[in-house]
Parts: C-alpha cells; sequence; structure tokens
C-alpha cells in the first residue's frame, strides 16, 4: 500500500503517542498497585500491633483465654477489628459488625461452660447460618494458644502455616499467637474496589490522552507539512515553465531553509530564462544588421542603383568579416560553456605569454595613438596550470576591447603583482570609463554600453563575456573597475601551480 508522506508523518507521530500513553498507563498502574501494597502493609502492621496489645490486656484482665472466648461478643469484636483505624482498637465494640476475622460469632449465651464446649470438634468456631462464607483462604486473623492451636474458625483449606504468627505476651510471658493471614494483598472488598477503580480512573485518563494526542497529532501533522504541500505545488509549478513562483514560509527551520532554496532556484530559472530570451534578441539582431547591409548592398548592385567598385566590394568584405566574427565568438563561448571547449592544461608562464601578445600588438596600439607602459617583469618562477592558446587569447581580446574603444591619444597601463598565493594581472586604459551600475554587466553576452560600447567600433559584444570564461576555466576570476584617471580597469587573477 502507497501512503502519501502526509499519511506517514501523521501515523508516524500517532504511533509515537499511542505508545507513550501506553506506557504511561502500565508505569502509572504498577506503581500504584505497589504503593498501596506498601500503604496497606504499613496500616495493617499498626492494626496489628494495636490487636496484640488489646489482646494482651484482655488476657491479662480475665487471665485465660478460655474467660476471653466466653465473654459475650469478644469474636464480634475481634472479627471487627480489621475493619477499625489503629486509634480505635479497645476493647469491648459490642456494636461493631461481624466480619471474618474469626468469623461470625454464633449466638453464645451469657452463661455457660468454658470455651472449648462452645467450639465445634476441631477447636474451630464455623459461620452462623444464612452468613456469606469465608474468602477462599479462609479467615484473615485467628487467634492460637501458646501450643499454636487454633482457638477461633478456621476453613478446612487453611492451615497454621498459611497464618504469620504474632506472639502475644503478658508481662513479658507468651499467652499466644495472633495469626493474620498471608497472601491477604487485594482480598477485601474495599481494597479490590479501590483497585478497580484506580484502574478505571487510569483508562479514562488514557482515553482522553489518545483522544487529545490524536487532534494534536492532526493538527501538528497538517501544520509541519503545510510547507511540503506548498514545495509540491511549487515544484509543479516549475515544471510549467512558471518561473516567477515564489513559496512563502516564515519558519527558519529546515523546511524554512528548503523553501528559500527552493526561491532561489526558482529566481535563478526565472534570470536564465530572461537572459536567454534576451540572449536569442540580441544574437537575432547582431546577425540582422550585417545581413541586412549586406542585402541591401548587393541589392543595389543588382539593380544598378550602385556600381560595382572596389570601395563597394570592400564594405561587403568587411561587414562579411564582421558577420564571421561574430558567428565565431558565438561558437566559441558556446564551446566554453558547455565544458568542450578543447584545452591542453598544464604549467605555463603568463607574463611570458603577456609580453608575447602586446609586442604583436605594439605598432597597432601605436598607429591608434595609444601609448602602452609595462609594469611587468619576467619572473620564471610564476607559472600557472592553464592552456597557452586559450591565455593568448585572453590577452588578445582586452588588447582589442582598448584598440576598439579607448580614448586615443590614451595610454595603456598593464602590471602584474604575486601574492597570496595566485598572480594578479591588470589592463587599464585612459578612458572613457562605464556608469557604475554598467560594471556588473560586461562580462555577459552582447551586453553593450551606450556610446562608449556601441557597435560601430566593429565588436560583436562577446569579446569579454569570453575573457570571463576563459579565466573562470583557469580556475581564476576577472572583475572591472572605474579606474582613477576616468578610465577602465580590468583585473584578473590566477592561482599559482603549488600554491
Amino acid at each position: 500500500m502507497n501512503l502519501k508522506f502526509t499519511h506517514k508523518v501523521f501515523l508516524a507521530f500517532l504511533l509515537n503517542s499511542l505508545m507513550i500513553v501506553f506506557c504511561m498507563l502500565l508505569i502509572g498502574r504498577y506503581y500504584a498497585e505497589r504503593h498501596f501494597e506498601e500503604y496497606t502493609e504499613k496500616v495493617e502492621a499498626e492494626r496489628v500491633a494495636a490487636l496484640v496489645d488489646a489482646l494482651s490486656r484482655q488476657y491479662k484482665t480475665r487471665g485465660s483465654w478460655d474467660a476471653v472466648l466466653q465473654e459475650h461478643g469478644f469474636l464480634s469484636d475481634l472479627g471487627s477489628f480489621e475493619q477499625m483505624a489503629p486509634s480505635e482498637k479497645s476493647f469491648p465494640h459490642r456494636h461493631a459488625p461481624p466480619l471474618h476475622a474469626g468469623g461470625p460469632r454464633p449466638e453464645f449465651q451469657d452463661h455457660g461452660p468454658g470455651p472449648q464446649a462452645l467450639l465445634p470438634p476441631g477447636g474451630m468456631i464455623p459461620p452462623p447460618p444464612g452468613q456469606p462464607p469465608e474468602p477462599p483462604h479462609g479467615p484473615q486473623i485467628a487467634l492460637f494458644d501458646t501450643a499454636k492451636r487454633p482457638l477461633t474458625f478456621m476453613e478446612n483449606s487453611s492451615s497454621q502455616d498459611d497464618y504469620n504468627l504474632i506472639p502475644i505476651e503478658v508481662d513479658g510471658r507468651p499467652v499466644g499467637w495472633l495469626g493474620v493471614l498471608k497472601h491477604r494483598f487485594h482480598s477485601r472488598r474495599l481494597d479490590v474496589e479501590f483497585i478497580k477503580r484506580q484502574s478505571d480512573a487510569f483508562y479514562a485518563i488514557g482515553s482522553v490522552a489518545l483522544i487529545l494526542a490524536l487532534l494534536v497529532t492532526f493538527v501538528l501533522s497538517r501544520r509541519l507539512l503545510a510547507p511540503v504541500s506548498e514545495l509540491e505545488k511549487g515544484t509543479k509549478a516549475l515544471t510549467s515553465r512558471r518561473f516567477d513562483t515564489r513559496i512563502v514560509v516564515k519558519s527558519k527551520d529546515e523546511l524554512g531553509r528548503l523553501a528559500a532554496g527552493f526561491n532561489e532556484m526558482a529566481q535563478a530559472l526565472e534570470r536564465h530564462q530572461q537572459t536567454q530570451q534576451q540572449w536569442l534578441v540580441d544574437i537575432s539582431h547582431e546577425l540582422r544588421t550585417p545581413l541586412a547591409i549586406l542585402r541591401g548592398e548587393i541589392e543595389a548592385m543588382q539593380d544598378g542603383i550602385r556600381t560595382i567598385t572596389e570601395q563597394g566590394l570592400d564594405s561587403l568584405h568587411q561587414e562579411v568579416l564582421h558577420l564571421s566574427r561574430i558567428v565565431s565568438d558565438l561558437h566559441d563561448l558556446s564551446l566554453f560553456e558547455a565544458g568542450s571547449f578543447k584545452t591542453e592544461f598544464g604549467p605555463v608562464s603568463p607574463i611570458e605569454i603577456l609580453s608575447e601578445t602586446m609586442e604583436c600588438f605594439r605598432s597597432r596600439l601605436d598607429r591608434r595613438g595609444i601609448r602602452m607602459e609595462i609594469h611587468t617583469r619576467k619572473e620564471g618562477d610564476v607559472v600557472i596550470r592553464a592552456d597557452a592558446d586559450r591565455l593568448k587569447q585572453l590577452f588578445s581580446n582586452l588588447l582589442e576591447n582598448v584598440l576598439r574603444y579607448a580614448n586615443v591619444p590614451g595610454v595603456l597601463r598593464v602590471s602584474h603583482q604575486v601574492g597570496e598565493g595566485e598572480l594578479q594581472i591588470s589592463f587599464e586604459d585612459s578612458g572613457p570609463g562605464v556608469p557604475e551600475e554598467s560594471l556588473a554587466f560586461l562580462f555577459e553576452r552582447l551586453y553593450r554600453v551606450d556610446r562608449s560600447r556601441s557597435r560601430e567600433h566593429g565588436g560583436s559584444g562577446l569579446g569579454l563575456a569570453i575573457c570571463k570564461s576563459i579565466v573562470e576555466s583557469f580556475g581564476g576570476r576577472i572583475e572591472a573597475f572605474n579606474a582613477p584617471g576616468n578610465g577602465l580597469k580590468i583585473c584578473m587573477a590566477f592561482p599559482l601551480v603549488g600554491a
């Protein structure tokens, strides 16, 4: 049977509550009976001590058990004695109700022979007609002489061994024994009734506790699993491409953190969707412009509006080159982002590759009117793990960016610094800078800054995005800042080999 997670949690809480209530009932009843047994034993000890003291006084007053047993009402007093509090133990009590302690007294005559003549054969007094029989173990209290022979009624199934014998002494001399039936706990009707009522109370408490546990479990399970239900609904919404879905969870526990993670994921997917849409729009725009120029130029030449000249062909060739750069950059960028660009990683000296690349661009920078200030020195021990060709492509893209967008005449400052297990290389031009709000977007695909980063300079808008992909593939980072001299500063950091 496949249960929902909500049902599983509810059953887990409910079973846990049931076990707790069940154990509570068992432990409570066990200790209640145990403590009640100890209580009754202490009370009985006090009662027996008072009874022994009373019997001792009776014997001392009358001089023999025959006279005591012959006393009218004595057996009734003895039978009712165990129902009294210890403070009430004194003879005679003529109106106590007869009980089974010595068996209800038969109708004694006020004057007659000694007690042995009043007892039936065997020396025991039977219960009178019409009275209920004694408990299965016989009377709970019995009187024995010094020879431990019973003087009061004992049921045939009982024997002397069934009684605990307490000596009765007069002036330090034993005159008899008081027998208290063994294993008598809960044998009295009131004791049994008390334990029964205690059990009923425990069952009632357990029933109420189970009902409350059921209600609390139902409420808690619904409240605790409410975020899970929201997560389920949110997941279904994401599969339907509704990336603006958010979950509102006020708790700060694991479910709250899970909901926060879900919201971050949904936000990232929404941002990715927007970027993808913008990416498609930008690509179509970048490709449409040179294609429209090519089409217009060719159609004008076909219609005879424009003659085929070397200058016209050069213009067409420039547009084709521009298209080729866009397509090539898009291809390279897609390979970098997919992680399938062919690279051969190994230990390389970035300072040497930087010097070689700058020498290749020196003449173009000079013609452009940009002076180079190089603050680097060859260091053989500065080695990073990278691909030499991609590293050269990185530096070339940055230098191309300077050629297209830096003010002329201008200055390009290139420097490096080694420290804290990494190599830092910076390119700083003399301007123009970019607005502060645009710095965070310079390395995004096809992003252009107004005026200073317009298409008229011939860029594809992908150069810095490719630079970022190359640097990150080497385990480094790249950032852009506005330099103090109103220029743009590109800083790169690469981890050193062995650092």
